[in-house]
């Protein structure tokens, strides 16, 4: 299995979950993710009304200069964790 086909399976995978995973959690999966599909983040910084928005923005942009591949081999590190943590 290619790494691409592995990070797609196990981004499927944690989404069945049994127990939603915390915030930081999904935080981090989050960024992982952006960065691996798309790279250094590319929008600009939400406002401070944008809780949310900022926190996935911060999550994202906390991975800058990290490569797809890294980013990949982070997020199913992770992805791991948390199906093991919370089932599926």
């Amino acid at each position: 299995m290619t790494l691409k086909a592995e990070f797609e399976q196990h981004a499927e995978n944690v989404k069945k979950v049994k127990t939603r995973p915390t915030d930081q959690e999904l935080l981090d999966l989050y960024g992982l993710y952006k960065q691996a599909i798309v790279g250094d983040i590319n929008t600009d910084k939400p406002g401070i009304t944008d809780l949310k928005g900022k926190a996935k923005w911060d999550a994202w942009n906390s991975r800058k200069g990290m490569s797809n591949e890294d980013a990949m081999n982070a997020y199913i590190s992770l992805a791991k964790k948390a199906i093991e943590k919370y089932g599926m």
